[in-house]
């Protein structure tokens, strides 16, 4: 029986009494240790473990005979002989990353060192229209492990995120019922052949960025997702918070124009309709086929339907005044937003991510300047607002840790979410 047993769905309750099971959980004992500290020593591992040095040097022998460990070395010595540092053999699994939107998906795996083994894929795709949809991914998935030569079984498993409404206990979509009733995770495997791990779009936003982003070691963190839709993680305490059905975070979703819009979800006047990627899109169109003069028309080559926002946000870069104002009022309405969950929750760091990051500090500026219009002071001073240093990457980057965390967990995001962190 080899670790990679570990893995599978069905998780380990105890160690057990018997040789075989203990030896297992040992073993995925000291495969997370290794992912999440990079080398130890066996000295080292002892600790953490508490089992002997005998002991431990037999299981690290075996997973090195398995692939799983490599020697990287020598460490510095106390007295004596230098001691040999171990780590995990990056390439002996990956984790397939799957960024779901409303408009694309995006597509690439990552090794046991969280480094990607290629390049991104994005697929102009339309959730809507599931089933097709489904299956177009699947044929894109297969082309892409194709291409990096990946076998199945070297796939530790497969994040996917996706947006809308998931309850957090049935894991079923309430957004996309075509999908089907299954939990995501199941329907997902069945079309996949590995295992799955699902997780709401946002929220893998704010795992991407409490792993790998501005808010490592920050325990109170909004993490604002601007793309298609508009999304908002929130870290508390140190958790990621997810609501009672796992609905929190629908940002986009308050009314912000009373007498506004007809939105996605049914309601009149949501912030989507006035502040998403979506709504500066239909905007823009709107304009220019009513005569408005800018360059988007010129990148576009006059083809008003290739209109979107990285066009929307290169044409803001080069100066173009249409282009800048339209997002500038993205912004005060975010703002709007956001001065009540800064009075609500007082946090440390507000990251505004998404599709939207990339137009930096052209909506950033706006932002804090209506923030100081809208809130107290005081409290607005604790906030830190930031562009994410991942930009349009996080949710990509985040789905590592919804695939980590829940192996090494028997709760979905174990009992802190910077467990990450290097000790």
């Amino acid at each position: 029986m080899h670790l990679s047993k570990l893995f599978e769905k069905n998780k380990i309750s105890s160690p057990g009494k018997t040789g075989k099971i203990k030896n297992l959980f040992l073993k995925k004992q000291i495969f997370s240790i290794l992912y999440h500290n990079e080398r130890k020593t066996i000295a080292d591992l002892c600790i953490h473990v508490g089992i002997s040095i005998p002991s431990m040097t037999r299981i690290m022998h075996e997973l090195m005979d398995e692939g799983w460990v490599s020697e990287l070395g020598t460490g510095e010595s106390s007295g004596g002989r230098r001691p040999m540092l171990y780590g995990l053999n990056p390439t002996v699994r990956y984790i397939l990353g799957i960024e779901i939107t409303r408009k694309y998906t995006r597509i690439n795996a990552f090794n046991l060192q969280n480094k990607a083994i290629g390049n991104t894929l994005r697929i102009d795709t339309e959730l809507d229209n599931a089933p097709g949809t489904l299956i177009e991914l699947k044929s894109h998935i297969d082309q892409y492990i194709e291409k990096y030569n990946l076998d199945k079984k070297n796939i530790l498993g497969a994040g996917i995120s996706i947006p809308g409404l998931i309850d957090k206990k049935s894991n079923i979509s309430y957004t996309y019922p075509n999908l089907g009733q299954k939990p995501l995770d199941v329907i997902f495997e069945d079309l996949l052949k590995i295992p799955v791990y699902t997780e709401h779009d946002t929220k893998a936003m704010a795992l991407g960025e409490s792993w790998f982003g501005l808010a490592r070691n920050r325990s109170d963190v909004l993490c604002l997702n601007v793309g298609s839709g508009i999304g908002l993680g929130m870290i508390i305490n140190g958790k990621l918070y997810q609501g009672f059905s796992g609905f929190s975070g629908e940002f986009g979703h308050i009314q912000m124009v009373p007498d506004g819009e007809l939105c996605e979800c049914g309601k009149i006047g949501c912030l989507e309709t006035v502040a998403s990627g979506s709504a500066i899109v239909a905007k823009v169109k709107q304009m220019i086929e009513s005569g408005t003069n800018s360059v988007i028309r010129k990148l576009v080559d006059d083809k008003i339907d290739n209109i979107k926002l990285p066009v929307i946000i290169k044409a803001a870069h080069h100066g173009d005044q249409f282009a800048i104002e339209l997002i500038e009022e993205s912004g005060d309405y975010l703002a709007r937003g956001l001065a009540s969950l800064i009075h609500l929750l007082n946090p440390e760091m507000i990251i505004i991510g998404g599709d939207i990051a990339a137009a930096e500090n052209l909506i950033l500026d706006p932002i804090k300047q209506k923030l100081n219009k809208y809130t107290i002071g005081r409290i607005r001073q604790d906030a830190g607002i930031f562009i994410s240093e991942l930009k349009e990457h996080a949710v990509l980057m985040g789905t590592i840790p919804v695939v980590m965390n829940r192996i090494f967990s028997d709760e979905p995001y174990g009992n802190n979410i910077q467990s990450f962190n290097k000790s």
